[in-house]
């Protein structure tokens, strides 16, 4: 969370230009805006209040539950994507991750792995297996109800659907019940990080989600305003010291 908040700051004071001209990757501005203002209108009357509820009832010890929870079955989809990019050792730690957390976390509640060595990561979705595999970015997507993407992440997450053990639930209400809570789960999460967001909202929101991707496709490593590369990890760790 504390990168996503340091690349939302970022975003907040770079590339002002490319924001007033147009964004290159955004030719379909037009209709994507018509479909931001819909998914903020569901988000505004729904989703939003759902999520101050939840986080206004919830102790914070459970709600921390509840997220790990959801991280350790998202593990299951970085170990297949992490397969199928030929990462190897990476598979092999976050497969180690579901056993300890699993088990030892019950149910992966608490956040048993971390602490043994075993490093929780950015993760890995088919949309940067596909990157990984050579398929290009295309254009910049608003999706309904699901909201940012690409032409190359939509269809990837089609595919994370059956990487999700949530999807194998075969009790209709328990699995309808898991998949909306996830969402209120994430969605509570970035309730204090939109509070940094200024100005041209649709903008801002297209920038963190293009920019976190390049972050995740190169597994940290960002380009920096002089042309170089860095490892994106050494500077969040540097910048919160």
């Amino acid at each position: 969370m504390i990168k996503v908040i340091l690349l939302l700051t970022g975003i907040l004071f770079i590339n002002q230009s490319v924001a007033e001209g147009g964004h290159p990757d955004d030719p379909w501005e037009g209709w994507n805006r018509k479909v931001f203002v819909f998914n903020e209108t569901l988000d505004t009357y729904v989703l939003k209040p759902v999520a101050k509820g939840y986080k206004a009832v919830a102790p914070a010890p459970v709600e921390k539950g509840v997220s790990n929870f959801f991280d350790n079955i998202g593990e299951v989809g970085n170990i297949v994507n992490d397969l199928l990019q030929g990462k190897l050792e990476q598979a092999a730690n976050d497969t180690g991750r579901v056993l300890i957390n699993s088990t030892l976390g019950i149910a992966g509640f608490f956040e048993i792995a971390e602490p043994m060595g075993l490093k929780k990561s950015d993760g890995e979705d088919f949309g940067q297996t596909l990157a990984a595999w050579g398929v290009g970015q295309g254009n910049y997507l608003m999706i309904p109800f699901l909201g940012p993407s690409t032409l190359r992440d939509g269809p990837g997450k089609v595919v994370d659907a059956y990487t999700n053990p949530i999807s194998y639930v075969d009790h209709v209400p328990t699995r309808n019940t898991l998949l909306g809570s996830s969402v209120v789960d994430v969605r509570a999460e970035l309730l204090d990080v939109e509070k940094l967001a200024k100005g041209d909202r649709y903008s801002l929101v297209r920038d963190v989600y293009l920019q976190r991707r390049e972050f995740l496709i190169h597994d940290g490593e960002v380009e920096d305003d002089f042309g170089g590369y860095e490892e994106a990890d050494d500077y969040y760790d540097s910048d919160t010291q």
